[in-house]
């Protein structure tokens, strides 16, 4: 939400083709207009990847001027086609102030003499009769003559332009190229209020803002949020982040908000405008008849609800049945997991965060528009837990997500990790958030977080162990780590390798670590970080990460997947086993598995019994000792099997008897 003001500027999407370059370098004045005028769209369009001495011979001040007087000129003829090349005209001096914006030393700087041969150009074009054509062929050039105005930082004087194009839109007859010309006004607009001139000409001009809006009512029948309408709408909301045009943006962004609905189409610019009132002009939610919406969001958002056990419910967008089922069991299961690394001996005093609630977005587009105002939460993050004050009676802890989309099948980002920020805070850190970040505690905070997330779905952790190849830190250095003083990589990947050093070389002090925490005792547990162990673990430290880059950082703890509950005995899934598998001598145990897309990795394991059972695997049959695609055959019943990048569908492994066996566990898992 917001503005997103700044300074780039757009270069034009052509395909590249061939072009000679020295054509533009090497010539000035009429000759210069003359390669410009007869080369092609296509060509003109490479100039924007010039850079040195090039793009110093082909845009300084000078060259600029010249094409932008040829402008002026062609314009006063201009057909409403390129006949005249009035569009390559365009496109070189977009190319220009797009080069000299990014290399201003190669260039040099563009001042009063280009000011008046843009301004003439621009003057001459927009006044040109055939530019108000509303035909394809005009539009291909109107189109690029509205960005040159943002190119040229022109944006306050064409704010008529601007209205005329608004104003004159018209949804039957205004496609393609046209429809992409009122579209481009958007970035004029929104750019154009970091200009104390654009605001001025608003300010003298109050009709830029109703113009504006009565673009939206007009046209809200194509309101999808990805349209220039809702694009166009969103920028009417910067009307009440300036001081001298917030009269002018109340009354406008109160209708508006209060006009469309907040979930469905108008959802974007609805709750964009929103975040304008709220932010930019705080304080006056009665005025604009907001106060309510957090409340009112919810229920309109989050239409499916599931209750996994008495501690734990999820809230979603549209979850299924069966994705709700497989987010309880995950969490469900973790808590064992997580009790079993802390040992902890129940919840810290005074903590009343008896349950929590899980939100679940569709994606994180969802999640960006809507969470910030139904849980006040920033939102430029992947999800975030938010513990409230545990000592409140009545206190609902919360982690807001949403769906990875951008991953296969249905996964929800990082709620796994934030699941055991909420067991961590429960069991392990004394007080508020707050509280608990009065010293350094981020790389445990954090650290523990990741090292469960991993272990307990059993993902190798690539980035870590690459980390580790680097020896970037000490381990004395990790005890002080903040947010304030780390990035991502710190604070995740390191975090990680430090919690899991300790868990693994030095339980014991984890264990005295975590008594002070549980405590509340910061200064007591910086004490023993930085003052007992200090540095003299830090060599020792250094080694295991030398071993750690070898993909020989430790055991990790181990946790029994929970039982499958397909009725047909034969069917695993993911994440389950089955206990007393049995055969006799020279039978098989047919198993089979229903594989979603993207599976990265298949572990079929078999432990414990009696006997001897060899594990067999096919991709598309059933799987005996003479048909199969892997095996794991050693003496007894410790079997492993991993297959990489299995087919999606129905995927078959066997259990062979060499020996008559009985009391086999089986498990299945897959990521």
């Amino acid at each position: 939400a917001g503005s997103a003001v700044g300074a780039t500027r757009t270069a034009k999407s052509f395909t590249a083709t061939a072009c000679d370059t020295s054509a533009f370098t090497g010539n000035s004045g009429a000759a210069l207009v003359q390669q410009v005028k007869a080369a092609s769209l296509d060509c003109v369009n490479t100039l924007f990847k010039l850079t040195g001495n090039d793009a110093k011979a082909a845009f300084n001040e000078a060259q600029m001027a010249t094409v932008a007087n040829a402008l002026r000129d062609t314009a006063t003829t201009y057909p409403g086609d390129d006949s005249t090349s009035a569009g390559q005209l365009v496109l070189f001096l977009r190319a220009g102030y797009y080069v000299q914006w990014y290399n201003k030393d190669a260039v040099g700087p563009y001042g009063a003499t280009l000011q008046t041969a843009i301004r003439g150009a621009l003057d001459g074009f927009f006044a040109a009769p055939h530019s108000k054509d509303v035909t394809e062929a005009n539009g291909a050039t109107l189109a690029e003559a509205v960005t040159l105005i943002d190119s040229a930082q022109e944006n306050a004087r064409y704010t008529g332009v601007v209205k005329r194009l608004l104003n004159d839109y018209n949804t039957g007859t205004w496609t393609g190229s046209m429809a992409t010309a009122v579209a481009n006004t958007e970035t004029v607009i929104e750019r154009g209020f970091d200009q104390p001139a654009f605001v001025s000409a608003l300010q003298a001009d109050p009709s830029f803002a109703t113009t504006a809006a009565s673009f939206v009512t007009r046209n809200s029948s194509q309101i999808n949020g990805a349209d220039p309408v809702t694009s166009i709408g969103i920028q009417l909301g910067n009307l009440v982040a300036n001081d001298a045009l917030r009269a002018q943006g109340r009354p406008i962004l109160k209708d508006l908000i209060n006009r469309y609905p907040l979930v469905g189409n108008t959802g974007p610019l609805t709750m964009n405008l929103l975040w304008f009132a709220e932010k930019k002009d705080a304080g006056n939610c009665s005025y604009y008849g907001t106060c309510d919406v957090p409340a009112k969001l919810v229920p309109l958002v989050l239409t499916s609800n599931y209750t996994c056990n008495a501690n734990l419910k999820i809230r979603s967008q549209s979850m299924t049945a069966q994705q709700f089922a497989d987010t309880c069991t995950s969490l469900v299961n973790q808590d064992a997991f997580f009790h079993k690394i802390v040992k902890d001996s129940g919840p810290v005093a005074n903590d009343n965060n008896t349950s929590l609630e899980v939100v679940v977005f569709d994606s994180y587009y969802d999640y960006s528009l809507y969470a910030w105002e139904m849980y006040d939460i920033a939102v430029d993050n992947g999800g975030e837990y938010e513990e409230g004050n545990p000592a409140t009676v009545g206190n609902q802890a919360r982690f807001i997500a949403h769906q990875a989309t951008w991953l296969p099948g249905f996964q929800i980002w990082n709620l796994n990790h934030e699941y055991t920020h909420y067991l961590d805070g429960r069991y392990d850190m004394y007080g508020d958030f707050n509280a608990g970040m009065t010293t350094p505690t981020v790389w445990w905070v954090e650290g523990l977080a990741e090292y469960v997330s991993y272990s307990y779905r059993g993902v190798h952790y690539d980035d870590a162990v690459t980390q580790a190849g680097l020896g970037t830190y000490a381990l004395s250095t990790l005890f002080d780590t903040t947010y304030e003083n780390s990035n991502s990589t710190r604070t995740y990947n390191w975090g990680y390798l430090a919690v899991r050093y300790m868990l693994q070389s030095h339980p014991q002090d984890v264990d005295a670590l975590l008594a002070k925490y549980r405590a509340g005792d910061w200064a007591g547990a910086r004490t023993l970080l930085k003052t007992t162990i200090g540095t003299k673990y830090d060599a020792d430290f250094a080694t295991w990460l030398k071993a750690c880059a070898a993909d020989n950082c430790g055991s990790l703890p181990t946790t029994q997947a929970p039982l499958c509950t397909a009725s047909d005995t034969r069917q695993y899934d993911k994440n389950c086993r089955r206990d007393n598998v049995a055969a006799t001598t020279g039978n098989y145990s047919y198993n089979f598995l229903n594989l979603p897309a993207g599976v990265k990795q298949l572990t079929i394991t078999t432990s414990g019994g009696t006997g001897n059972a060899d594990l067999y695997y096919n991709g598309g049959a059933w799987a005996t000792t003479g048909s199969y695609q892997a095996k794991s055959t050693s003496s007894g019943n410790g079997e492993t099997l991993t297959i990489t990048n299995p087919p999606a569908g129905y995927v078959f492994f066997s259990l062979y008897a060499q020996q008559g066996f009985g009391g086999v566990t089986v498990t299945t898992t897959y990521n």
